[in-house]
């Protein structure tokens, strides 16, 4: 939903409306609410079901009518739009506390940078206000996407100091030294640790190579961002502007795609773990069954 569904424009069709139930919303008024309460009192103060049926039958007509209404659903839209804004501003405000102190402190510099942008242009004139509204959009999106990629980094950066490479390179040393010596059903478990710990390390290097992406993305949004602002002090073409936004928009949406790969395939390691636990459990069992000796006929 964007602010363009607020137009003056005709109702648009159920499929158009975001799923919105207009119907519900015009019961759940404040002043409908009101006016049914009142009619209840009212009825019952009188020992009367006439008010009550009155009242039945206007509300059946104000429901009929009024989530037909373009200017009511109009109005709805812009409530939805507000409460999603909201909810939106809290998302973020939740994500940036999560931050490290120095990441907050790159995000709210970048954030001077495009209310700088904006207070630039919006001394242009008004037929130039279009390109700025546009502009805004996509400097609101630019600050949410760079929100995310440090978020993205900080926990990139937390595994990282988490985990020991040589140690799991280490691991996977000894295993494989003592795996021919072991028993068989230790050595089926042991194959696995060995499969999975490798694992690790490829997703590890797969980890730093996909921070690096994060962090050069990062530098990027602030170097172009800083140069838009150095612009605006000159430029009075605003469309200049938007086309630089959109293809750092481009990119920053690309490199998300990039770190949510890289997190889909850690995933991986669950179906592994339950595979070891799968083959303890039958050890385990197995031990605690005596063995037979079947004799041939």
């Amino acid at each position: 939903m964007s602010p363009a569904d607020f137009q003056d424009q005709p109702p648009s069709s159920p499929d158009q409306s975001g799923g919105i139930n207009f119907v519900k919303e015009a019961f759940h008024l404040q002043y409908n609410v009101i006016g049914l309460a009142a009619a209840g009192v009212f009825a019952l103060l009188s020992g009367s079901l006439l008010p009550a049926i009155l009242a039945g039958g206007l509300e059946l007509m104000y429901l009929a009518i009024v989530p037909q209404n373009w200017r009511f659903q109009r109005l709805v839209r812009s409530w939805k739009f507000s409460e999603e804004q909201q909810k939106h501003q809290l998302q973020l405000a939740q994500m940036l506390r999560s931050l490290p102190s120095e990441m907050q402190s790159r995000y709210w510099k970048l954030a001077e940078v495009c209310n700088s942008i904006h207070n630039n242009f919006n001394q242009l004139s008004t037929t130039s206000q279009i390109f700025l509204q546009q502009m805004d959009g996509r400097l609101s999106g630019l600050l949410n996407g760079y929100a995310r990629l440090l978020l993205a980094a900080a926990q990139q950066q937390q595994y990282l100091r988490s985990t020991d490479q040589n140690e799991i390179k280490h691991e996977v040393a000894m295993l494989q030294k003592t795996l021919s010596s072991d028993p068989p059903r230790v050595q089926d478990i042991n194959k696995k640790r060995i499969e999975i710990l490798n694992k690790r390390l490829e997703k590890y290097d797969k980890l730093c190579e996909n921070r690096k992406v994060v962090d050069a993305q990062c530098s990027a949004v602030e170097d172009v961002l800083h140069l838009i602002r150095d612009q605006s002090v000159t430029m009075r073409d605003p469309q200049q502007i938007s086309d630089q936004l959109d293809n750092l928009v481009k990119d920053v949406e690309e490199t998300e795609q990039t770190v949510q790969q890289v997190e889909a395939i850690f995933s991986d390691l669950t179906p592994d773990m339950e595979g070891i636990m799968s083959m303890d459990n039958v050890s385990t069992s197995s031990s605690a069954t005596p063995n037979r000796t079947r004799i041939p006929n």
